[in-house]
């Protein structure tokens, strides 16, 4: 293949350009706020489980102060209409007082020991309700970290999209200068050689696999005509030829 010394010249200077882009599409994935946005989602996950568990547990607590609640009155109520009927006089016969009184004395011991119940679940309660309340305030103190990491990271990102815009642009235009033949040669080799498909000659060292020429690849490159595009005989690079090629 043959292009002009000056075609091959700009050729380093897409090549320098795409090794930006490259290095600016590994910044963009590298940002650490991905990484920090990661770490943070996952402890808000994992407090957002414990928040659920805690308000199960106080939504359970709470049926459960209020069916104790009911069993009391329930028991309450029932004492109470004892108590009428043994203060009303109703009741003469002596076994059957003695029945009531048993009742009563019976309704209130487990009057008594509802009551304890209930204060029992009131404290299991209001343990349930300050863990929701401190979870709360930790989930929404994450929340606020995530929002502003996201915003870091999205202005972050959106300077580097900027900067890959104007360099893809300016690719483009000294891309279009460049004879298609070269070119598609170049982004060939450039997907085969981890994003380097030219290199120029420095100091009779390939800059593409940095190895020096041997001197028989030396003197094959010294007689090629300006024109010719040399390969690279380590790497298969396009090896360009400047001034300071050392020939």
């Amino acid at each position: 293949m043959n292009a002009a010394p000056a075609d091959q010249i700009r050729l380093l200077d897409v090549q320098a350009l795409d090794v930006r882009l490259s290095q600016l599409a590994h910044k963009r994935r590298t940002l650490p706020e991905h990484a920090e946005i990661d770490g943070l989602n996952a402890d808000h996950t994992q407090l957002r489980d414990l928040l659920v568990a805690a308000q199960t547990e106080e939504s359970d607590t709470a049926r459960e102060q209020t069916k104790a609640e009911q069993d009391v009155d329930q028991v309450r109520q029932r004492a109470a209409r004892d108590q009428k009927r043994l203060d009303s006089g109703a009741i003469t016969s002596p076994k059957d007082l003695e029945s009531l009184q048993h009742e009563i004395a019976s309704l209130a011991k487990r009057q008594g020991d509802l009551e304890d119940v209930v204060l029992e679940v009131m404290e299991r309660r209001e343990s349930a309700q300050e863990r929701v309340t401190e979870l709360t305030g930790r989930v929404e103190s994450l929340q606020s970290k995530i929002g502003d990491a996201t915003s870091r990271r999205d202005t972050a990102a959106e300077e580097i999209d900027t900067e890959i815009a104007s360099v893809t642009k300016e690719r483009e235009v000294i891309a279009g200068t460049i004879p298609d033949d070269l070119l598609k040669l170049y982004d060939k080799l450039r997907a085969q050689q981890g994003g380097v498909g030219a290199a120029r000659l420095y100091q009779r060292r390939c800059d593409g696999c940095r190895q020096e020429l041997a001197i028989t690849e030396l003197n094959e490159v010294r007689g090629a005509a300006p024109d010719t595009v040399v390969r690279c005989e380590n790497c298969r690079r396009i090896l360009v030829r400047t001034p300071e090629s050392g020939l």
